[in-house]
């Protein structure tokens, strides 16, 4: 583990609405860490992983990307769209377009690199798709690169999703819950590949989960927040019965303690 930040958030406010969703979130994650937020719906989990690709904008505070500032009190700064390519994003939904194939899909992470002329017309070299096909093996799935992304499993398509940040180049992978929408053995393989990106190729893997007994399954490190603060951070072997029950309030033992999660 290196000593190098990869996030810093520092007193970071946000308010849809008239109504607090951060409230002064300050946190440090590592290089080469792997974190999870948890929390309630509601509590803030989502909204700061927005935060942290410069999806949403604070309205006090400020972000830093590997010591580069991402915004500060609500401004983007000149560098975020260098920053931002540093930055892949997995979300619940998949994000991937139904009507192109699946290595068109992944081709996508290339764009920020590319001109305005071959972005628009989607034209990549044949280095670029070799890299693309290469991407699809390591996440297994490269038997399905020239389905529509339409055919393929939820699983398959998460996978996808992470042969994007690949062929991206991202160092930092926000996965925004990755898995409420899978089965058990699909939620199951694409952990399995966040943890494998992290421990082979070093990449910084923040994620959002709601079921504990994943994250005790495969984190160290654990954030925790209710109704936008941070209740709690540090190892797992740390969150007890009764911190879960400080951070979920009434719904702790029926959504945490009964082990709500795909599987154990």
């Amino acid at each position: 583990m290196t000593t190098t930040l990869a996030i810093e958030v520092n007193n970071l406010s946000k308010t849809f609405k008239g109504k607090p969703a951060l409230k002064n979130v300050s946190c440090n994650i590592f290089q080469g860490e792997m974190v999870s937020l948890v929390g309630a719906s509601g509590s803030g989990k989502s909204t700061l992983l927005r935060h942290m690709n410069g999806l949403h904008n604070g309205d006090s505070g400020s972000i830093n990307i590997f010591g580069t500032a991402l915004q500060t009190d609500g401004t983007n700064h000149s560098k975020i769209r260098f920053l931002r390519s540093q930055i892949g994003c997995i979300f619940q939904q998949f994000n991937l377009v139904n009507r192109l194939t699946v290595i068109e899909n992944v081709l996508v992470g290339n764009l920020s690199r590319l001109s305005t002329f071959r972005s628009l017309l989607h034209l990549f070299t044949k280095e670029e798709k070799l890299q693309a096909l290469a991407a699809l093996e390591r996440v297994g799935i490269l038997e399905q690169a020239y389905k529509r992304a339409s055919m393929l499993s939820g699983g398959q398509q998460q996978r996808v999703a992470i042969a994007r940040c690949l062929v991206q180049g991202a160092k930092i992978i926000l996965a925004d819950e990755p898995i409420a929408s899978l089965d058990p053995e699909s939620s199951r393989k694409v952990m399995e590949l966040l943890v494998e990106l992290n421990q082979e190729s070093g990449i910084t893997v923040v994620t959002s989960l709601h079921q504990i007994q994943v994250v005790r399954n495969y984190f160290n490190r654990v954030i925790a927040l209710r109704t936008g603060k941070v209740m709690f951070d540090g190892e797992i072997l740390e969150l007890d019965d009764a911190k879960l029950r400080e951070i979920y309030g009434a719904a702790a033992d029926e959504l945490v303690m009964k082990g709500h999660a795909p599987y154990a």
